[in-house]
């Protein structure tokens, strides 16, 4: 099919490479435009933009894409369907409307649960047992339009954002690749109104470790925050950002480390910390920080 792909994070990466191998003609990639970054502020291409040119297809990057210029040229690639996955601009109704076959978003959740920006940062930190990917056609309101195909994953009590991310990512590819071979059969099923959750961009001020939570509420928190922004706690004046752990037996104030292997009191049990990262300092697990930096029974994480 002639298609427009729309994305801009890693995430969206595997979907564009599974397009072209497919034999999809991806007519242009759209994507966000270079932004700023690093510590010299040098602009950078989106992972989309730079996997495009390595592909040798057409790029743009337009700011926003409300103005009648960027809807025409938008039109005027003849699309049978564009495919969007972490776009990150809204797509005003002549876009929606212009590629024959309508424009399809990968979400990923099973819809209608968690629509919206941090759908697997929330579905770990709700404690969901499971997750996935819909192909959604793609409608004014925010995920709300029906479902045509779905792919399910359970999630594991050793998940992290990072690890669903990288899973539900090549979920996504798989299942567009099935969905456009097979859409004249598949019929678009209306999300129900039941069910319905938001799931809302992560703030960073919600990294910071409450200790007074039950341990499974901890551990979901710092999983569901890893590897960014990632849940931290500070001990003895430093910042400690945890980026893995367990639910583990122990009790004792919360905070309290209770042993030699990172076991910490929770309001409601304890978690074992399993990988963590001292500022400036690369991610390590719990062994290798330990013998660096030995940390006692009875000290407190704040």
């Amino acid at each position: 099919m002639k298609v427009v792909f729309m994305g801009t994070p890693d995430f969206s990466v595997p979907v564009l490479e599974a397009l072209v191998a497919a034999g999809h003609e991806v007519l242009a990639v759209y994507t966000q435009p270079p932004r700023p970054a690093g510590r010299g502020k040098k602009e950078r291409l989106t992972p989309v933009h730079e996997r495009a040119i390595e592909l040798g297809l057409m790029v743009r990057t337009p700011k926003s894409l409300k103005g009648a210029d960027e809807q025409q040229d938008f039109a005027s690639l003849g699309a049978e369907v564009a495919v969007v996955v972490a776009y990150g601009l809204i797509l005003p109704q002549p876009v929606l409307d212009a590629p024959v076959r309508g424009c399809l978003n990968i979400h990923a959740s099973l819809l209608p649960r968690w629509r919206g920006a941090a759908p697997i940062h929330r579905a770990i930190m709700a404690g969901d047992k499971e997750t996935g990917v819909c192909i959604m056609q793609m409608e004014a309101g925010l995920d709300t339009g029906p479902v045509l195909t779905c792919a399910r994953t359970p999630i594991g009590p050793e998940d992290t954002t990072g690890s669903l991310h990288d899973r539900l990512s090549r979920m996504g590819a798989d299942l567009i690749v099935t969905a456009l071979a097979r859409l004249d059969e598949l019929t678009p099923e209306p999300q129900p109104e039941d069910g319905v959750t938001y799931a809302k961009k992560i703030d960073k001020a919600e990294a910071r470790l409450d200790w007074s939570r039950p341990a499974v509420e901890v551990d979901r928190h710092i999983r569901g925050l890893s590897p960014f922004p990632g849940a931290w706690c500070m001990l003895e004046g430093a910042r400690l950002k945890l980026l893995l752990s367990r639910v583990v037996q122990g009790e004792g104030q919360p905070g309290e480390v209770l042993d030699s292997a990172l076991t910490v009191a929770c309001g409601d049990g304890a978690i074992q910390i399993l990988r963590l990262q001292k500022a400036g300092r690369s991610a390590q697990s719990a062994t290798e920080f330990l013998r660096g930096t030995p940390v006692p029974k009875g000290v407190a994480l704040d």
